[in-house]
């Protein structure tokens, strides 16, 4: 074969399809039993379409990306909407990220966009530099909020309190002053109308790819091959040679609900501060689909000392990022192997990210097929 593409998700697939493209040959492994990484879906025993590894939500400002990936899949357009219930004995949801909804709702006010921004400066913490999660938020909500909606959240997710997390990882989510209820804002906003393994499975549909699934890396890591695209943690790569990098897992409780057409009023709710649970997500907004129930999962953050965790999230923070460094200089030094993915780089990419960065190594390869 040309390329030997270790993983079956975003990364790898988009890459697999170009290089195919290109008139190379390529096998695409991967250690799971089915491909399209943690977009998987499937049908439940009950033939309700169900994201098997968490909620998974395409949106992207990148016409290219969106073009591209249209090529395997007709579009939903879909816009997700979050509700947070920060107090789960009082049962109140507000909307998420923080708007004038959420702040006039919480607080009994009648304040116009003018009114709420000034109510945010007033409320606001001023912090300089900022660094941390923490300093985000208090810079840009205030300390009440910031209890109500972040802290909770974000030390269940992530093992770690704001103070301890870097500042991009709150920066994700923005606070408006407007009635905008939508979780994202990007020009592009749809879901694959006939779930994301279809799409995968036409991605990977093509004479020079190969794919098997169930295999691990080791089990091929002698076959013949000009190069290798790896997007698993680069750390297990290297045998974890300078320590392992800190991961946060997951763990995913589904449930079926016969005769419950509706669990909840948008696809996912969050509980910041109550159960074991970061947040519900209930699969039929996604999907549109008809059924006569429902069905739903809960994500319940775990560290990799659980049985059976898998890495789904780096966790960056500066210590996490100077160990990731030394595995970086290794994959740089690399002639023939190439590294990809929110795993292999350590990197908290969105779905439309990866793609981009796949397109690019993949045009990259194309000009340069070898040392």
């Amino acid at each position: 074969m040309d390329t030997l593409i270790v993983g079956a998700g975003f990364a790898g697939a988009v890459t697999a399809r170009e290089l195919a493209e290109a008139g190379e040959r390529v096998l695409v492994i991967d250690k799971r039993a089915n491909i399209a990484g943690n977009a998987y879906d499937r049908l439940d025993a009950s033939g309700v379409l169900i994201h098997e590894y968490g909620p998974h939500i395409f949106h992207t400002n990148s016409e290219r990306v969106f073009e591209w990936l249209s090529r395997f899949t007709e579009w939903r357009p879909y816009e997700h909407r979050v509700l947070a219930v920060p107090n789960a004995a009082d049962g109140r949801a507000f909307p998420l990220p923080i708007n004038r909804t959420t702040i006039n709702s919480l607080y009994g006010l009648d304040l116009d966009e003018a009114g709420v921004a000034a109510y945010l400066e007033r409320v606001r913490e001023p912090r300089e530099p900022i660094r941390t999660s923490e300093d985000v938020v208090l810079n840009s909500v205030g300390r009440d909020l910031c209890e109500r909606f972040f802290r909770g959240y974000t030390r269940k997710q992530w093992g770690l309190d704001l103070s301890e997390l870097a500042g991009g990882v709150a920066a994700r989510i923005p606070t408006r002053t407007n009635d905008d209820d939508r979780y994202f804002t990007d020009r592009f906003q749809a879901m694959p109308a006939e779930g994301y393994t279809r799409m995968f499975e036409r991605m990977l549909d093509h004479p020079g790819i190969e794919v098997r699934t169930g295999v691990e890396y080791a089990r091929v890591a002698d076959t013949d091959r000009r190069r290798t695209v790896f997007t698993g943690p680069v750390d297990e790569y290297y045998g974890q040679r300078f320590g392992a990098l800190p991961y946060r897992s997951l763990r995913f409780e589904h449930e079926h609900l016969p005769g419950t057409a509706q669990f909840q009023p948008v696809g996912t709710v969050n509980y910041p501060n109550d159960h074991a649970w970061t947040r519900i997500t209930e699969f039929k907004h996604l999907s549109g689909q008809q059924h006569a129930g429902t069905s739903v999962v809960r994500e319940i953050p775990q560290g990799m000392d659980a049985p059976g965790a898998e890495p789904y999230y780096p966790i960056p923070n500066p210590a996490n990022e100077a160990l990731y460094k030394r595995y970086e200089a290794l994959a740089e030094a690399e002639t023939e192997v190439f590294f990809l993915g929110r795993l292999a780089q350590y990197r908290y990419y969105n779905m439309d990210q990866v793609v981009a960065a796949a397109l690019a190594l993949a045009q990259r390869l194309v000009d340069r097929p070898s040392a």
